[in-house]
């Protein structure tokens, strides 16, 4: 078996090799503050352990107060770096009180002279801090499941180790130690710190790499301007020779869009666009798939409604968006919508319903805009 300091000099230089990695990390997606306050505290982790595993067999104040602190802290920046993780606003507020509560809770006894009293509430620290990093992973499950709760669980098994240190500290009622722990559960929280750490840097950045995948294929998907689906997104969802059978297809087209364009040029036009993007997510289920074609025309498809439902629904989208009463220019204009609704008839295909969603709308034009216009019924295939 190692000793506990080659234990933690071997806690120290896998650390070291997740701070490397998650600062990479970071350089290539500033963006992700969760990655450098990862890093920072790992670092700050990392001179903790090389301080305590390089001692020599010293045990002054020196060797006590400046490595408990920098673990704490460490595990304070970790901990920021989880709710991070997990909501990229998260304030710094909770992670810093807990931080100043801890090192106080430990720095007091320790310079009173009680560096028992001092180890006791680093480790009690050190477990509430590692307990609260696996709250936040736990709580977001619901993003990755899987990934998510193993680090949570990783966090919780290092939590209990040092939760099991002060608790052995405490039974044997060591108040003063004139050398560092060397115990039953100390060998176990250098065991799981090793393992867990390793486990938990791994997992964190599969985690990240899955999150950038993810993020770069949102973005491909997603139109920039409104933040619905692209054509794309929507061709790869319905390609044109799916069969759609009863499914409601809506295309939409705003009114006049080229005068609001050259009246009140072209950042209030992409503001109209936003506008509308807004008032159809509001007036549309969950479930409704909505995507911007090109231009002003938005394509809207609407699962499981017949024909009168999805009327009823192009109807509220073009009602709401008329009474934000957006002014085209100086003759009381304002911006509306025209729409021409489709139902896929027996072994339709989806370019054949767009096609007719299509011929609606231009027939809603010609009728005057501002209206919902049906396509006739398909009825044989």
């Amino acid at each position: 078996m190692l000793d506990n300091a080659s234990l933690l000099i071997g806690i120290a230089f896998s650390s070291a090799s997740l701070m490397v990695a998650l600062l990479i990390g970071w350089l290539n997606a500033r963006q992700q503050s969760y990655l450098v306050h990862g890093a920072a505290g790992i670092g700050l982790v990392v001179l903790g352990l090389l301080v305590m595993g390089l001692r020599d067999g010293r045990y002054d104040l020196v060797v006590k107060l400046v490595p408990f602190s920098a673990l704490l802290a460490g595990f304070t920046l970790i901990y920021s770096g989880s709710r991070l993780f997990r909501d990229t606003g998260a304030s710094f507020y909770p992670p810093l009180v807990v931080g100043i509560s801890t090192i106080a809770l430990m720095a007091m006894p320790t310079l009173a002279g009680y560096s028992g009293v001092g180890t006791i509430m680093l480790n009690l620290g050190g477990g509430i801090i590692m307990f609260l990093c696996g709250r936040e992973y736990w709580r977001g499950r619901g993003d990755m499941g899987l990934p998510m709760i193993a680090n949570a669980t990783l966090y919780t098994l290092v939590a209990l180790s040092f939760f099991a240190c002060a608790a052995v500290l405490l039974v044997e009622q060591r108040w003063v130690l004139d050398g560092p722990p060397s115990n039953w559960a100390e060998d176990a929280n250098s065991i799981l710190s090793l393992v867990g750490l390793t486990g938990i840097g791994a997992i964190t950045l599969t985690l990240h790499h899955a999150r950038a995948a993810r993020r770069h294929r949102d973005e491909a998907n997603t139109d920039s301007l409104t933040g619905v689906l692209n054509r794309r997104a929507l061709f790869s969802r319905f390609r044109e020779t799916d069969k759609v059978t009863g499914l409601a297809v809506v295309m939409f087209d705003l009114d006049h869009f080229k005068q609001i364009n050259d009246r009140l040029g072209h950042a209030q036009g992409d503001l109209v666009l936003q506008k509308f993007a807004e008032v159809l997510r509001a007036q549309l289920r969950d479930t409704d798939i909505i995507a911007r074609l090109g231009g002003e025309e938005f394509c809207v498809i609407l699962p499981g409604l017949d024909v009168d439902a999805a009327r009823l629904a192009a109807e509220r989208v073009r009602l709401a968006f008329a009474a934000l009463a957006i002014a085209i220019g100086d003759n009381d204009e304002i911006a509306t919508v025209s729409a021409g609704l489709a139902i896929g008839g027996l072994e339709e295909t989806f370019f054949s319903v767009l096609r007719r969603g299509d011929d609606a709308l231009y027939m809603a034009k010609s009728a005057g805009r501002n209206q919902v216009h049906l396509a006739a019924l398909r009825l044989v295939a």
